[in-house]
């Protein structure tokens, strides 16, 4: 990197509350270009903040007129957001051409923030699940396969280009303020469903914890995939009960009913595709993170439970 300035680094999915913390982490010892294909979003005067499809062309010139020394990619779309195709372009398509205009123009350090739901929820899995674990849930769901082609696809790059410094993340449950994904949705509902007879092991991360975990990663250029977790889980019927919530159980089986109920009573917080994570747990081992990038989280789960519990409004 350059020593006559800062690092500049693009970040993609500003309009995102993780985003936007990543970022004010980052201002003070990076120039930070911003880019969300969904919205514009102001972060101050001193941050360019851009509407654009990573897909279109008009991104390419981004690469041309700040001549990036990195890029942080959170601008994964989320399986409750969009139609499937859309994922799959924004997420996989747009991906690829953000990691060819990456080695293109000779970005040296990339950081992407996948999901644990790569695993995909089988009564199979192991009690601790690490990065070398198959990637189960394109079988599973045609909601995750974008996810999981995401993943796959920043494999290949990460092998073929050395040289971008490739760091693939997967986090557990990111919770916390301003966090709008289906888990947070559950936790800070006064009624949340459950499946009968079920109450899988989850695990969960603070946003800020979330946060510092990425600026870890972008600070030490260690390539490789990492689960990111604290080395704690509870019963996802405990953490309802923990945040305050009332359970209301669903039928689960034959596995047909509560995918009905889900899409009958307009369950968004509860989309069917997820529904096995409710049912199996998926514990991953978060530890080689941990241990390569010195992460310790400082949000224990009573402090995140809290929250929820003192917060019942959709967040």
């Amino acid at each position: 990197m350059s020593e006559q300035r800062k690092p500049r680094i693009l970040v993609t999915g500003a309009a995102g509350a993780l985003t936007q913390q990543v970022i004010n982490r980052l201002s003070d010892n990076c120039d930070i270009v911003a880019v969300d294909f969904r919205q514009q979003v102001y972060l101050g005067d001193d941050i360019p903040s851009y509407c654009i499809d990573l897909n279109k062309r008009g991104f390419e010139d981004l690469f041309r007129q700040y001549r990036f020394d990195g890029v942080i990619h959170l601008g994964r779309l989320m399986t409750s957001e969009l139609t499937r195709m859309r994922r799959y372009n924004a997420n996989v398509l747009g991906t690829q051409r953000l990691l060819d205009l990456s080695h293109k123009y000779g970005i040296k350090r990339v950081i992407i923030l996948s999901t644990f739901h790569v695993y995909g929820a089988m009564a199979y899995n192991p009690a601790l699940i690490d990065e070398a674990a198959p990637l189960k849930s394109a079988g599973l769901s045609a909601d995750l396969v974008d996810s999981v082609e995401l993943e796959n696809l920043a494999n290949i790059y990460l092998w073929r280009y050395p040289e971008l410094n490739i760091t693939i993340l997967r986090p557990c449950n990111i919770v916390g303020p301003g966090v709008r994904n289906t888990m947070s949705a559950l936790l800070s509902s006064e009624r949340a469903p459950v499946l009968a007879g079920f109450s899988p092991m989850m695990q969960f991360i603070h946003i800020d914890d979330m946060a510092d975990a990425i600026v870890l990663a972008w600070q030490q250029p260690v390539k490789g995939v990492f689960n990111v977790a604290p080395h704690d889980w509870v019963a996802y019927q405990q953490a309802l009960k923990m945040c305050g919530c009332k359970r209301i159980p669903i039928l689960s089986v034959p596995p047909i009913v509560p995918k009905a109920i889900a899409r009958l009573l307009n369950l968004k917080s509860f989309p069917h595709y997820l529904l096995a994570f409710f049912k199996y747990p998926v514990v991953i081992d978060g530890r080689a993170f941990a241990r390569e990038f010195g992460f310790k989280p400082k949000r224990p789960l009573k402090e995140i439970f809290r929250y929820y519990r003192n917060n019942k409004r959709p967040v």
